[in-house]
């Protein structure tokens, strides 16, 4: 079952920049699915169109629907696509540095009855050990990796149905991403969350996705089972920064690339 329906979507900002083209994809229920591509391509957007806060930045769906549990909610309000099951981490962390751990997780669950509280925080807390260990201590004062864990976990508290993750990886030591990638497949694995996944880095993200759609310029340009994509020779070049036959490609030959034709299709 496909939980998330993503049809022909295009969006708008400021009644002027198109940002998302006819982009279509799906999140199948239970299942992690990658959203990977460059800076600039939609991904951020993508997510946003899904969970309503493409509105409070004045952009608009002009075309499209966005279907979730085969309902449509692209004109819902933001509270109330989280009332129904859908979570968003923001990208760059966004937690309350003025409060607390526990105060910042305690705001994740305000969708949630106060009596599912206790159960929800020792859950959190169980993936999260470190969050225990600083629950009175401001967030501001955490490191970035347990800021982001401090995200996930607020949004864990929230008891989604479909958790919507904006770059996770963003600014962490290698120990720290593989860290959190493995605390993410567990809760996916663990908790039945359907997880659509933006990031950057397509090698740990399609180490735990099932499926991966690479976008460029506000349009899908591929997609495919994980190991489809791991094994393509285009994704190995431009995602993985290899060229043809695994030798290691220079950032720089990468990054000026032109695209091949069979992209555009």
């Amino acid at each position: 079952m496909d939980l998330l329906k993503i049809e022909n979507l295009e969006v708008v900002y400021n009644d002027v920049i198109l940002v998302l083209k006819g982009l279509s994809l799906k999140a199948r229920q239970g299942r992690i699915t990658a959203l990977l591509g460059p800076n600039g391509a939609g991904k951020s957007t993508t997510l946003k169109a899904v969970s309503g806060l493409i509105r409070t930045e004045d952009g608009e769906i002009t075309e499209g629907s966005v279907l979730y549990q085969d309902r449509p909610i692209h004109k819902s309000l933001p509270e109330r696509i989280v009332r129904d099951g859908i979570f968003q981490v923001m990208e760059g962390r966004r937690v309350f540095v003025d409060l607390s751990v526990e105060e910042n997780l305690r705001c994740g669950g305000f969708t949630r009855p106060s009596s599912e509280y206790p159960e929800s925080l020792a859950k959190v807390y169980a993936y999260f050990p470190r969050l225990q260990e600083r629950r009175k201590q401001l967030a501001g004062y955490l490191s970035g990796g347990e800021q982001q864990m401090l995200a996930i976990g607020r949004a864990l508290m929230a008891k989604p149905k479909l958790l919507l993750l904006d770059e996770p990886s963003l600014g962490l030591a290698p120990l720290l991403v593989e860290e959190i990638f493995t605390i993410v497949q567990r809760v996916n694995q663990e908790e039945g969350v359907t997880i659509l996944l933006v990031e950057q880095n397509a090698r740990a993200a399609l180490s735990i996705a099932q499926h991966g759609y690479i976008m460029e310029n506000g349009r899908i340009v591929m997609d495919g089972t994980s190991e489809s994509l791991l094994n393509n020779p285009d994704v190995q070049e431009f995602y993985l920064g290899l060229g043809h036959g695994g030798e290691k490609r220079s950032y720089r030959d990468v990054k000026h690339y032109r695209r091949r034709k069979r992209w555009l299709g």
